[in-house]
């Protein structure tokens, strides 16, 4: 099949390098077409109890994750000419097309009695902003009565004031999204500007709006990183340029295909598929260094080009498959969870990695045949004394220390699993946004003062129509209301209670002390005029269903993490719902993007666990096809499963928390780290059939030859995660770093005690009558199969130099 292979990339190369132009520009032209995706990544599947709970909630209220939210805490906001200034901000932001309604101090209505319709009507609290700041004091004065704003948009303890921003659904989850926030925190800087007063920005849509244009910014800085890391660590290795064009012309040519695939597929970027172009660089490189290693190696031996090329293909071209077929499936096992964005990434990775062994067995032999051959400049690193000694080195440990290498590795496999049970799985909302950065700081802002903006709803299902207008159903979702409000973590809830006290207060003239649910005595009075109110703000259609049946309760709540908010809406929060509605037959139910997320979260993680197993699975699958040995399998992933209890055990020792980003690693480092056990494991069998089963030679040649490729693979692998670690989100940093550390750690196992493995438990015996897929790999075959290919029959014509070579 190879040398088929061989004859067909010789035969046909111009054809070849045409067609993959040709697939290039096809893909190019569909990745001009790439767009960003500015829905919320949908974690939870859509058939899931909570999910379906969640959705219905929506359909009866609407979103409950629309409002963007601008804090002040500074007294001179209260003076005249700053309250007209902030007056004018909030009409300015109302006008900001997709906005469909803000609630802030100078926009704030009050109830008031109509005694002859037997109504209430909404009435400005600010018609206009007086000129005396006495006039201006005497308002605020009737804010702090309107006990309906009390912490939802004032707190009364310090002055801190919040300006609520709803915004449409259409545009929450379109591009336009960017430009509005743009908008509001333009004229926000505006308003700062011209009176110094600072104002705080927070709310989902804020933060998935920076996150959004972060991830674009990223896509381009990480893919030039790469691309110049890469290049600069190939220029250092070859001093040659040919061997830094054309493995980054070649890797260029996967970047576009990558792009392509997502528009065809009809995806979207997201903040992971973003990661796709650099790991494609990372990734793909490897795959041009053990190509030119080979070439170099089989040149630098008979100093015939073609017949060099031809034998990378034939050498090493079913290795070359494997190994990406194992880094494929440790992205491609992605693609069979139930979470659309890690399966679109699972799937887009998949794919392009698996192309990516195409385009470079073909692209690669095809480009050098039309090259001059390698002259001894660029044979240089073949010889290079300080990767000899380093070899060497490593030759002496694996063969005289190997006791000692098995006490250390223990010892260190016994701390990673130590460490490993000191993981702790937590998330939080804001789990990618720097601790040090401004999103931060002002979350902490909203999170001092009004108790956090993150959403969470309770909904209470009276069970009856018009439920809602039975005083007993609302003294106890008033029970209820209280004792949320008294908790650390919780804002004051709001629900239509809350209107109906202040209904009764508007009932009374405004007297805040008549801010209470009715008593039997009034309850008739004032459920009639609420009877005949009508809804022109939308106000009571946001807190109750069209039938009165179901109320909506909403509060917010701090950004404290998916252990602690577990532990409060489970052991605090049902527990007290339970005792308060018992013997009624009322149902309450708690949902929200909040919790949705943090279960979310809980449901990637286990969805990540079981790709990592499944990879395992596969994996241990082609180990099985390639040796037919129980054995040699087992000393095959021991190597690879090291590094990742020790990453585990560094997680957990570091305190270093299990979440999506840090779960991802594992079955990404294990299916790339393994590429290296089967070049090793490939080189070691040849060498056994070239030096009569000999296993000390066989290891020592493996190491001397495959060791080179592993360690220019490994520092390319490394220095190309690393970048990550650069990210502004915290999830793609711990994915740089951990994936970084985990592939180094990998390295060292795979050259240090993969041979030992070999030394203490593999014989180096063969049966004569079984041929396992692995002796197919390299030179298991006599050097009079290279006629197979007429090597005379290809000629390349020479260069200007004189250099070409038949």
């Amino acid at each position: 099949m190879w040398t088929k292979l061989a004859h067909i990339v010789f035969s046909y190369r111009l054809y070849l390098i045409l067609l993959l132009a040709a697939i290039t520009v096809f893909m190019g032209f569909q990745a001009s077409r790439i767009e960003l995706s500015y829905d919320f990544a949908k974690i939870v599947p859509s058939n899931d109890p909570d999910m379906v709970y969640f959705q219905e909630f929506r359909d009866l209220f609407g979103e409950d994750a629309n409002i963007l939210a601008v804090g002040v805490k500074d007294s001179a906001l209260y003076e005249a000419d700053n309250l007209r200034r902030y007056k004018a901000l909030s009409d300015e932001i109302t006008a900001v097309e997709g906005v469909k309604s803000v609630l802030s101090l100078p926009l704030l209505q009050r109830l008031e009695r109509n005694s002859q319709e037997k109504r209430f009507d909404l009435v400005p609290l600010f018609p206009t902003i007086p000129e005396s700041q006495g006039e201006v004091d005497s308002l605020l004065r009737d804010v702090r009565d309107q006990r309906f704003y009390t912490s939802q948009v004032v707190n009364l303890e310090n002055g801190a004031t919040l300006m609520l921003v709803a915004i449409e659904k259409a545009t929450l989850n379109s591009e336009d999204r960017l430009r509005l926030v743009q908008d509001i925190v333009d004229l926000g800087d505006g308003f700062t500007e011209n009176t110094g007063i600072k104002l705080h920005f927070a709310g989902l849509p804020f933060v998935r709006s920076i996150i959004a244009s972060n991830v674009k910014d990223e896509l381009n800085m990480f893919l030039m990183l790469s691309v110049l890391i890469t290049g600069l660590i190939l220029l250092f290795f070859y001093r040659s340029w040919d061997a830094v064009i054309f493995p980054l012309i070649m890797i260029g040519i996967m970047i576009v295909w990558s792009l392509g695939t997502i528009v065809l597929l009809g995806y979207k970027i997201t903040l992971l598929t973003a990661l796709i172009p650099p790991l494609i660089v990372v990734i793909g490189i490897p795959n041009s260094v053990y190509l030119l290693n080979k070439y170099h190696q089989e040149f630098n031996r008979h100093g015939n080009k073609m017949r060099a090329l031809s034998r990378i293909i034939r050498k090493i071209g079913l290795a070359t498959l494997i190994t990406n077929s194992t880094t494929a499936i440790g992205f491609g096992v992605l693609a069979f969870t139930d979470i659309t964005i890690l399966r679109e990434f699972g799937v887009v990775a998949g794919i392009n990695i698996f192309a990516t062994f195409f385009v470079s067995i073909i692209f690669i032999p095809a480009i050098f045949s039309y090259l001059p051959e390698p002259n001894t400049r660029k044979l240089k690193h073949l010889h290079f004394k300080g990767l000899d000694k380093f070899l060497t080195a490593i030759d002496l440990l694996v063969h005289r220390y190997r006791y000692r290498v098995f006490f250390i590795t223990a010892v260190l496999v016994g701390a990673g699993v130590y460490g490993m049970y000191q993981i702790q799985s937590v998330s939080y909302m804001v789990d990618d946004i720097p601790e040090d950065s401004e999103i931060r700081t002002d979350l902490a802002f909203f999170e001092a003062n009004f108790s956090g903006v993150m959403p969470l709803e309770i909904i209470v299902d009276t069970g009856k129509r018009r439920g809602v207008l039975r005083l007993s159903n609302l003294r106890k979702i008033e029970e209820l209301e209280d004792f949320l409000a008294d908790q650390e973590y919780l804002s004051t809830p709001v629900s239509v209670v809350s209107f109906i006290k202040a209904a009764r207060q508007a009932f009374y003239n405004n007297n805040p002390a008549f801010y209470a649910l009715p008593t039997n005595q009034d309850k008739n009075f004032i459920l009639r005029y609420l009877r005949e109110q009508s809804d022109s703000s939308g106000l009571l259609s946001s807190f109750v269903d069209s039938t009165g049946q179901k109320i909506r309760v909403s509060l917010k709540i701090a950004d404290i993490g998916s252990l602690k908010m577990d532990s409060l809406i489970g052991r605090v929060v049902e527990p007290k719902v339970a005792e308060i509605f018992e013997g009624t037959d009322i149902e309450v139910g708690i949902t929200g993007t909040t919790p949705l997320f943090i279960k979310g979260n809980n449901f990637l993680i286990d969805n990540l666990r079981t790709s990592l197993l499944l990879a395992f699975a596969l994996i241990s699958v082609i180990m099985a096809m390639l040796f037919g040995n129980i054995r040699m399998i087992l000393i095959s992933l021991v190597p690879n499963l090291v590094p990742l209890i020790l990453t585990a055990g560094i997680m957990g020792f570091a305190g270093i928390p299990l979440k999506p980003s840090t779960a991802l690693i594992f079955s990404i480092a294990f299916g790339i780290s393994v590429d290296d056990s089967i070049h090793f494991l490939a080189k070691y069998r040849q060498e056994l059939f070239a030096n009569n089963f000999f296993v000390p030679l066989a290891i020592s040649k493996s190491v001397r030859e495959t060791g080179a490729s592993m360690m220019y693979t490994s520092i390319i692998l490394f220095a190309g995660f690393i970048i990550f670690a650069f990210s502004d989100f915290g999830g793609t940093v711990a994915l740089g770093f951990l994936t970084s550390t985990t592939l180094l750690i990998a390295m060292f196992t795979n050259l240090i005690l993969l041979p030992i493995l070999l030394m203490t438990f593999d014989d180096g015996k063969r049966r004569k009558d079984f041929h396992p897929l692995i002796e197919h790999y390299e030179e298991f075959y006599h050097e009079a199969e290279d006629e197979e290919i007429d090597v005379d029959k290809i000629r390349v014509e020479k260069s200007e130099q004189g250099e070409g070579n038949s």
